[in-house]
């Protein structure tokens, strides 16, 4: 599972290809768009069966929820041929322990971020570096960022300016293609577009295009305003959205489709349920696409810092300080004149500063947060 554009499709295709050492045309691998107009007038257990019968051996389904029944169809498909290797790509609101057909003692869901900035140094630049724990880098900072730099020096990169690159274009794959920023925005637009007009409702089918509308609008405001705790009332009225229930629906599609992401309050006197979440933008490449005018700095690095380590760890938005990290660890995210007023008082406070190559003490280089996965 995965928001579009992050390379589930590519990452589909290498694994068939590492089944048959880069044969393309071996008769064991077979790669099935779910979604495309012929395979709609199919089944998907006939084609798998199909197949099976004629020596095939790895079979892949790509873009799996947009193919009506799709959960009775797998789990048909993996209780009849228990030696059929089986392969499936969705969007990210692909909710498979959810589905009416239990898959969930049959599937391992492996869930596809983007990029990290780590990542996006490896495909770029041909170069090999290490992922780090957070652990490592609040205990070792200054001499990890300075490794990491002298690998970087040998290839002549410098790391600001390549994490401003990052946070423009780094964290979808395809900018490696496109090499254009013309053309990378026009294609996350399209993308964006297509995960709410398209994905969306082939899993919500409720969804009207009325409601798509809104759901965009809704995206489109918090791109410019992130991050913020929501006033339902005041956000029921700029968008025109008659209660607050189908308001927090809109915000659970955007959710789903992982274009935002919802931050619990620290506090741990009120339930889940009665919390206002921080919402921020799932990443820094979004706003850059779509709200260009309200990509302040500021704004910029808190959606860096949450999309990096949100993949791994748990965050929540503490009274002091901008996040509270696996409930251990207060961050402030800033400049490089940050300083450690908002957390002083904290043991395990520290500053995520931009503009350093390295860091000392407790201030830490925000970019070496991309090193995290």
């Amino acid at each position: 599972m995965g928001q579009r554009g992050v390379g589930k499709t590519t990452l589909l295709i290498q694994y068939l290809l590492d089944y048959t050492n880069g044969d393309h045309l071996s008769p064991k691998i077979l790669y099935v768009q779910a979604d495309h107009f012929i395979v709609g007038g199919m089944k998907l257990y006939e084609i798998a069966k199909e197949f099976f019968l004629m020596g095939g051996e790895f079979i892949a389904f790509d873009e799996i929820h947009k193919y009506p029944n799709w959960s009775i169809e797998l789990k048909s498909i993996y209780d009849t041929f228990p030696n059929l290797r089986v392969l499936a790509s969705g969007s990210s609101a692909l909710e498979i322990h959810k589905g009416s057909h239990d898959l969930s003692r049959r599937a391992l869901v492996y869930p596809i971020p983007g990029l990290s900035l780590r990542e996006y140094l490896e495909l770029s630049y041909h170069i090999e570096l290490p992922a780090l724990t957070l652990q490592d880098i609040i205990k070792n900072h200054s001499v990890l960022a300075e490794n990491i730099l002298q690998i970087l020096a040998i290839t002549k990169i410098k790391i600001l300016p390549t994490f401003y690159d990052y946070l423009h274009h780094g964290y979808y794959p395809y900018w490696n293609e496109l090499k254009n920023d013309i053309k990378f925005k026009m294609t996350l637009e399209q993308t964006l577009h297509t995960t709410l007009e398209s994905d969306l409702p082939a899993i919500y089918p409720q969804l009207t295009a009325y409601s798509i509308k809104k759901v965009e609008k809704l995206l489109i405001f918090i791109a410019e305003n992130a991050p913020f705790i929501a006033n339902m009332n005041q956000l029921k009225d700029l968008l025109e959205i008659g209660d607050e229930r189908t308001l927090k629906t809109y915000f659970k599609y955007l959710s789903d489709a992982e274009l935002i992401i919802l931050i619990s309050s620290a506090s741990k006197k009120l339930s889940k349920i009665q919390k206002k979440p921080k919402i921020y933008l799932q990443n820094p490449n979004i706003i850059n696409a779509i709200a260009p005018m309200g990509s302040n700095s500021g704004t910029v690095r808190e959606i860096f810092f949450q999309n990096m380590l949100s993949q791994q760890y748990t965050l929540a938005a503490p009274k002091e300080g901008d996040f509270l990290v696996n409930n251990q660890w207060h961050f402030e995210i800033g400049g490089h004149k940050k300083n450690m007023q908002p957390i002083y008082d904290k043991e395990a406070g520290y500053l995520a500063c931009d503009g350093i190559e390295i860091g000392i003490n407790r201030k830490i280089p925000l970019w070496l947060f991309g090193f995290c996965y």
